[in-house]
């Protein structure tokens, strides 16, 4: 029987076969490379997506933060400067519409004078908690190292304490945002972590600022995102970020906390 293809027709087809096999894996290829692009991509806007949220809530942790501020001065406007003034104002129109006897004017400008110097006070205290003084005029060093001993003095925590800052490495609202990290800290300490004694340490090399805090508190779970979601730790972060800097939290149930924050 007569073979139905030639040796030509053998190798013709051999070689279409070829060429078929080449081009499935051609198009096999196309369609991995074009659906592990695909898939890239797909993340990438999933990170994306997820930055845009991260600094959202940055973002409103911020504005929360600064609502917070705005209406604790107020506050104490009110109650510190307000109600001062209105005392002032009341012992002044009565000195204003004599028939006052000797005793009752004396009296009466006592009042007024005491009240101006307690107003005055509570305007010094109104202006340092919006910027300590001393870290204007000799900047973050001794800002902290007052901030430490005076509550130290206080004796509702020991802080022991070792800063390496050149001056001037900050700027000087950066050196703010530092200052209410370490102050939001040591709050945090005492109000939530019910600490004892913490260390803080500020370090200054090859050109990296490093600020290393710990407590003996009770700590918390670190590991459950909530924890790290109150105001306080959101206000700290939201000022990491301004510092465009990074932090990493250390803390377990009893085991007190930690947090290194490099800028």
């Amino acid at each position: 029987m007569a073979e139905l293809f030639t040796k030509e027709d053998q190798i013709i087809i051999i070689v279409l076969i070829g060429v078929l096999l080449l081009l499935l894996m051609g198009v096999s290829l196309l369609l991995f490379f074009f659906f592990s692009r695909k898939k890239i991509g797909e993340k990438e806007i999933e990170k994306k997506n997820l930055e845009i949220y991260h600094q959202k809530e940055i973002i409103q942790s911020i504005i929360i933060t600064q609502e917070k501020e705005r209406k604790r001065i107020a506050q104490d406007l009110h109650d510190d400067i307000s109600s001062k003034l209105n005392v002032i104002n009341l012992n002044a129109n009565l000195l204003k519409d004599g028939n006052l006897s000797t005793e009752d004017y004396n009296f009466i400008n006592n009042g007024i004078l005491e009240a101006t110097e307690k107003t005055l006070l509570s305007a010094r205290k109104i202006a340092h908690n919006l910027l300590p003084p001393i870290l204007e005029e000799f900047g973050l060093k001794d800002a902290i190292e007052e901030l430490a001993d005076s509550f130290n003095n206080s004796r509702k925590i020991k802080i022991e304490y070792t800063i390496n800052y050149p001056k001037e490495i900050l700027t000087s609202q950066n050196e703010l945002h530092l200052f209410r990290i370490v102050q939001e800290l040591i709050n945090n300490s005492i109000k939530h972590g019910k600490a004892h004694n913490s260390l803080l340490k500020i370090r200054h090399k090859d050109n990296r600022l490093t600020l290393i805090y710990t407590d003996n508190g009770i700590g918390f779970n670190a590991n459950n995102l909530e924890n790290k979601k109150g105001l306080g730790m959101k206000n700290i972060e939201s000022r990491v970020s301004l510092l465009n800097g990074n932090f990493n939290i250390t803390s377990s149930v009893n085991k007190g906390f930690k947090i290194k924050i490099t800028i």
